[in-house]
């Protein structure tokens, strides 16, 4: 498979960006060709078209089905399975933001309550030290908690939400 300079400019920039995050290259590098492919890719598709080895793209795409945010699917004739992108924006990213929450945010959570706790415990020099781990605590869960709020909304009230931009400030009285 060639890529268009578009397509390539895009899985490029998305390997980079998925890089900056903490997400190995490969892996979004793969899910970028799969979510602008107009057809389920199979292994040795992808493998090819990104010049990366097959081992790579058969973790990358486990990784990737972990996350939830592609899945196999079967093509008539053909023994491989072939892999799609969910198409949804909106839906995939909030499958990657509840992900990255579970996985940092919830035990960063859980460490800080520790932290407190024993900081509760120390000796009353520490005061700074405790100070600073219940604001850090405080922040982390008033996020948290703010997040399994509006990732119960329907998608449509989520882009309502986001599309207010500047209303908010108006609505909380605060000057432009």
């Amino acid at each position: 498979m060639t890529l268009s300079p578009a397509v390539e400019k895009f899985v490029l920039h998305w390997g980079e960006m998925g890089a900056s995050w903490g997400i190995n290259r490969t892996v979004a590098q793969i899910h970028a060709l799969l979510y602008v492919s107009p057809r389920p890719l199979n292994a040795e598709e992808i493998a090819q078209t990104l010049r990366v080895a097959r081992s790579n793209v058969s973790t990358s795409l486990r990784e990737l089905q972990g996350w939830g945010i592609i899945r196999p699917v079967h093509v008539l004739g053909d023994r491989r399975d072939h892999f799609e992108s969910m198409r949804d924006v909106w839906e995939m990213f909030q499958i990657v933001l509840t992900e990255r929450k579970r996985r940092e945010i919830d035990p960063t959570i859980a460490l800080l309550r520790e932290c407190v706790a024993e900081a509760e415990r120390a000796e009353p020099e520490d005061r700074l030290t405790r100070e600073r781990l219940a604001e850090l605590l405080g922040f982390f869960e008033a996020i948290s908690n703010w997040y399994d709020q509006i990732r119960v909304l329907p998608t449509k009230a989520v882009i309502r939400f986001v599309s207010l931009g500047g209303k908010v400030r108006r609505l909380l009285g605060i000057a432009s």
